[in-house]
């Protein structure tokens, strides 16, 4: 377990821990099998209350309408174990607020709700328009010395992702959009960008706030706003590419990683023949490189050291994060080119021709489909989905419009992202709670959902220090948001579960340090971090992390039946699969908090029966594989 806080007596840390040791070891030795081996207003103790996650619905201009009117869907209620494996596919887990009104509504009209609502903002996106175009006009040095007199939090403030870490955790726990959320962070995942290579915290705001915008747009307009942007053009080198020799970087990686992938497929996601044939050559990448020439930085940036001219370019601009890139006809090359789907580029066209002419030929291939499809269902639902499901949800991608008894969602067009995301949420492989059960069903949650959801289920508010940055928690589980090692993200897709021909992504930064790390953070959350007052002082917003306990508490009618509050707990957290022996065991743990345990009331602060029974079980559920793998 983590050190003891200096402000809280070591004694008292130990004694809380005196009773049901040995299930907690038990359980930790439970978790690192299970975690490296197995198969897949304000509250009464000073915290706010939870955010519904359905409260305002408003149609979002940036990626248009569900196709459905959302708000006279009718209700189609639902068991409370069906909404709570609901919220935990599609959020960063549930509230009770969210999992009262996803029973109440259904999957279908809560899935369309989230659809319509408005979107949350990186705040970062209003910094000053003079310290934007600064950040890249007079050097890092220069810059901080000029606007903050040599403040030693301005490269935080101004250079790294801190900020936008920060808030994108204070969303994560707080904001009513949870789906588009959640696909926002998927797709930073697929079009990934990194601050191992990248910086200018403005840069990682708009690139994300992106992202979110068009969650749920047509995968043709999302791939065209990634192409475009100047933060993945300095990312993968496509910014400034020169019709003259151009950088193949962003070419390559958009095949492989972006929209089709390297192995030809089927429909229902499996290698071709059950081989890998090439989807391109490199004949194909030096085409695609060619075709994306000409692109430079938005207008807004500066460059102290030379005009534009010294470079010996006088189409590109200066480095600059906010917007679309520009395509230049001077960079751009004019040779006719072949692309892959039969789609030709004919010579003398325009940048913007031949960016047309890529995503036309990308969007008719037949792996794009399955491809994304299958990526989608692995980060919401399961990581080892049948082929029948992947092709259902490729079917639809295609189409652009899925339907079931209840009626269509979806425009009708190719890559629908809507149409796609409702077939995989409400898929039966996704809905049908026994198919929940077989061995090779689920995923390991990933540390930003395990974060995320352990404060949302607990009524909680973050600032996102402690857990936001590499140095944070999620860092140190190997998931710190917008930090991947690289452009293949933080773990593969088809990372392989020792011992099984099963894939395990999440698997792939999991480690026994990992899994010890999780714990910890559970023991910080419950034990620690509610009960300090004091918040960082450099900190913009400052919250601390808090939970609630009350809502447990209430539970507790009598000393004799903690059944009550563990069940309330299974709903929120397992979606009730702790099953009869999992509550017995944690039954027994948290019976040793007695009502002749006095001594409870002189600690710091004071406790009771009531609040160590709540934190135990909280402790041992959050720890426990029903919480890590979600099912």
């Amino acid at each position: 377990m983590q050190s003891t806080p200096q402000s809280v007596g070591a004694a008292s840390h130990r004694t809380r821990f005196k009773t049901g040791t040995r299930f907690a070891g038990w359980i930790c030795l439970w978790l690192t099998a299970a975690l490296v081996t197995a198969c897949g207003g304000s509250s009464g103790d000073g915290t706010p209350a939870s955010n519904s996650g359905f409260i305002v619905v408003t149609a979002s201009s940036a990626d248009g309408g569900s196709g459905v009117d959302s708000l006279n869907e009718p209700d189609r209620p639902t068991t409370t174990k069906d909404a709570s494996r609901f919220l935990h596919q599609s959020s960063f887990g549930p509230n009770a607020a969210a999992l009262d009104e996803a029973s109440r509504f259904g999957p279908r009209k809560a899935l369309l709700r989230q659809m319509d609502l408005p979107v949350s903002q990186y705040s970062y996106t209003t910094v000053g328009e003079a310290a934007r175009a600064g950040i890249h006009s007079s050097g890092s040095r220069d810059f901080c010395d000029a606007i903050a007199g040599g403040d030693s939090n301005c490269w935080r403030d101004y250079y790294s992702p801190v900020p936008v870490q920060w808030e994108f955790f204070r969303h994560a726990v707080s904001q009513p959009d949870q789906l588009r959320q959640r696909m926002a962070f998927i797709w930073s995942q697929i079009f990934v960008t990194s601050a191992r290579e990248l910086d200018g915290s403005y840069g990682f705001a708009f690139y994300h706030q992106m992202l979110r915008d068009h969650a749920f747009a047509n995968f043709r307009t999302l791939l065209e706003r990634v192409i475009t942007s100047p933060f993945m053009g300095a990312y993968l080198n496509l910014a400034d590419n020169d019709a003259q020799d151009p950088n193949e970087n962003f070419a390559r990686e958009m095949l492989q990683l972006f929209s089709i992938g390297a192995c030809a497929l089927n429909e229902d996601g499996s290698l071709l023949d059950g081989k890998c044939y090439p989807t391109y050559s490199n004949e194909i990448v030096r085409s695609y490189a060619y075709a994306l020439t000409g692109w430079t930085y938005p207008v807004g940036g500066s460059d102290p050291w030379c005009d534009n001219g010294c470079r010996g370019n006088t189409w590109k601009n200066a480095r600059y994060y906010q917007g679309a890139m520009v395509g230049k006809q001077v960079g751009h090359d004019g040779a006719a080119r072949t692309l892959l789907s039969g789609v030709a580029l004919p010579a003398e066209r325009t940048p913007q021709q031949a960016l047309a002419r890529v995503l036309d030929s990308l969007m008719a291939h037949p792996n794009m489909a399955p491809f994304i499809s299958r990526q989608l269902i692995q980060f919401l639902v399961t990581s080892n989905p049948t082929p029948d499901y992947v092709a259902r949800v490729a079917r639809v991608f295609r189409q652009g419009r899925y339907t079931d008894a209840a009626g269509s969602i979806g425009n009708g067009q190719p890559g629908d992202m809507r149409a796609t995301v409702a077939a995989v949420l409400l898929d039966d492989e996704a809905r049908d709670p026994a198919r929940a059960e077989a061995a090779n069903y689920g995923r390991l949650r990933e540390p930003v959902q395990f974060i995320a959801g352990a404060i949302r289920g607990l009524d909680g508010v973050t600032d996102g220090d402690h857990i936001a940055t590499e140095w944070g928690y999620s860092g140190a589980m190997g998931q710190s948001p917008f930090v991947p090692p690289s452009v293949f993200n933080y773990y593969p897709p088809d990372f392989p579960l020792t011992g099984t021909d099963l894939v395990a992504p999440q698997f792939g930064i999991e480690s026994l340090n990992a899994t010890l790390t999780r714990i910890n953070f559970a023991n910080a959350l419950i034990y620690w971090w509610s009960i300090q007052g004091s918040e960082p002082s450099d900190i913009p917003g400052a919250t601390g992390t808090r939970i609630s306990y009350s809502r447990w508490e209430s539970l507790l009618a009598s000393p004799a039946d903690s059944g009550p509050m563990i069940q309330a707990l299974d709903q929120m957290f397992t979606s009730g699969r702790l099953g009869p022996a999992g509550i017995a065991a944690i039954t027994g743990a948290t019976d040793q908090w007695t009502t002749s345990q006095t001594w409870l009331a002189d600690q710091n602060p004071p406790s009771n029966w009531k609040r160590e029974r709540v934190r135990t079980a909280l402790y041992l559920i959050l720890s426990s594989p029903h919480y890590q793998v979600q099912r």
